[in-house]
């Protein structure tokens, strides 16, 4: 049956203006580093993209090595999009980036000009696309020169096959050079994707008010941390969880009884709240204004549900606010 996306799609969600540009993105995006691989079930996927358009994430967030294997994201994602969103492609931001290894050789890593060019032009093709609309490098290189990485950058928009550029995983020192150069080159960074939670805080440390100073754009990636700022683990772990998963990046020794028992309070607040945990920490995030979005992964339509309630609340209270300082220390 051929979808039509709902009529209603764009009536519930809340956009962000990124940074200082003419972008808006929707206050929750989906990110497909895991659940849309080919090791996961194709109608599964389908179903949460459409929920997701339906329900006005007009954002879809991938990379060159996303799967597994490497590459089965894109190419799952491209099928999805042309047998169900061909018609409105102009309605979605879809951005993919590279820097981690992809294929094996000096060339298929960092951040070289050889690597950045050949792998968008691979991302295309899997994803049967003509240009992305946002195109990252994934991580700072500390061995190319930063010059010839942003560079590339530059010319893969004047190219047309980017219409902006982004940094992922970038400190602040090393996001400021990067900025500076692409300012000069005439292709200023839109967004910066850092890994931000309540249980991984570095961007407080200086590159958040970086972001803000500089009116560019931030979507933190692993907002629930993988799942643990979630109430799934706490009755213990779920056989399809991503710690029960060979080949996911959340480890078991990472659900220590002290994170545990965080994860406890801090449930206890979200309900008293009317939230879920994952709600909560969601919002805790959203509440900041120099977020852009929040990038969530989910392997079930169900999860997706939830996550977006996030936004029928992210106003804190003071008290609250320092009950969550006190169950973080």
């Amino acid at each position: 049956m051929s979808y039509i996306a709902s009529p209603s799609r764009y009536t519930n969600m809340q956009y962000r203006r990124c940074g200082k540009s003419g972008i808006k993105l929707p206050a929750v995006s989906l990110g497909l580093w895991h659940n849309f691989g080919h090791v996961d079930v194709l109608e599964n996927s389908r179903a949460i993209l459409r929920l997701a358009f339906d329900s006005g994430i007009t954002h879809f967030d991938l990379a060159n090595n996303y799967g597994p294997p490497p590459g089965s994201a894109e190419e799952n994602f491209g099928k999805l999009l042309h047998e169900d969103f061909r018609p409105y492609r102009d309605e979605l931001i879809i951005s993919t980036k590279a820097g981690y290894t992809m294929w094996d050789g000096p060339y298929g890593d960092w951040g070289s000009k050889k690597y950045l060019v050949s792998s968008l032009d691979q991302s295309l093709k899997r994803m049967q696309l003509d240009y992305v609309d946002i195109f990252y490098h994934h991580r700072p290189d500390p061995e190319t020169p930063l010059e010839e990485t942003m560079r590339t950058l530059d010319l893969i928009v004047r190219q047309g096959k980017a219409l902006y550029v982004g940094l992922s995983n970038y400190k602040a020192e090393e996001a400021a050079k990067a900025f500076a150069i692409l300012k000069e080159l005439g292709t200023p960074c839109l967004i910066h994707q850092p890994k931000y939670s309540m249980f991984e805080r570095w961007i407080e440390g200086g590159l958040l008010d970086l972001l803000g100073n500089e009116g560019v754009g931030c979507i933190p990636f692993s907002p629930l941390a993988q799942g643990l700022l979630t109430d799934k683990y706490l009755k213990g772990i779920p056989e399809d969880s991503r710690v029960a998963k060979p080949h996911g990046f959340l480890q078991e020794n990472q659900l220590t009884q002290e994170t545990l028992q965080r994860i406890q309070d801090l449930n206890t607040l979200a309900g008293e709240r009317g939230q879920t945990l994952a709600q909560m920490a969601l919002a805790w995030i959203l509440k900041d204004e120099r977020i852009t979005s929040v990038l969530i992964g989910v392997s079930k339509t169900q999860q997706l549900t939830d996550c977006l309630k996030a936004l029928d609340n992210i106003i804190f209270s003071k008290e609250e606010l320092s009950r969550i300082e006190q169950i973080l220390k």
